[in-house]
């Protein structure tokens, strides 16, 4: 995260984990409305995949075999915050085929960890990273950008 004054400019990276059509995802509130990909804020420094690595051991104590970029998603929010995402595929899905809690240094962090279907009532961020999964276009050989 880099504070330009009032501003903040943030860098996540997350984790797209996809096993026999179904996606891990998590919440990280347990009234919250959305369910999150695994996944975090990148350290000043840090190389992303090496960022995403770092934040999937700290979420679910497993490490991941990172793939492909997927997704680059800018946003805004508010007047004063920006964010940037990187969606890579995780091609190790299989080591996080029975995971239902996490187990990681920072699992605290997260109230609920579990592999959707696309046919489920679910609300992901970004949307049109929900609408590619539930069309079963979540993984593809372009990157996609999402604003």
């Amino acid at each position: 995260m880099f504070n330009f004054g009032f501003r903040k400019f943030i860098i996540r990276c997350r984790a797209v984990i996809v096993d026999e059509g179904k996606l891990l995802v998590v919440k990280h509130a347990k009234d919250a409305a959305f369910v999150a990909l695994p996944g975090g804020h990148l350290e000043w420094g840090e190389d992303i995949k090496e960022g995403l690595c770092r934040e999937i051991v700290e979420e679910l104590g497993i490490t991941p075999k990172i793939g492909r970029l997927l997704y680059v998603n800018n946003f805004i929010q508010g007047k004063r915050k920006q964010s940037v995402e990187f969606f890579f595929e995780v091609l190790n899905s299989d080591e996080y085929k029975d995971i239902k809690y996490a187990r990681g240094t920072h699992a605290n962090e997260i109230s609920e960890i579990y592999w959707a279907k696309p046919t489920d009532k679910i609300y992901i961020m970004p949307q049109s990273l929900e609408e590619d999964f539930k069309k079963g276009n979540i993984i593809s050989n372009e990157i996609r950008y999402i604003t």
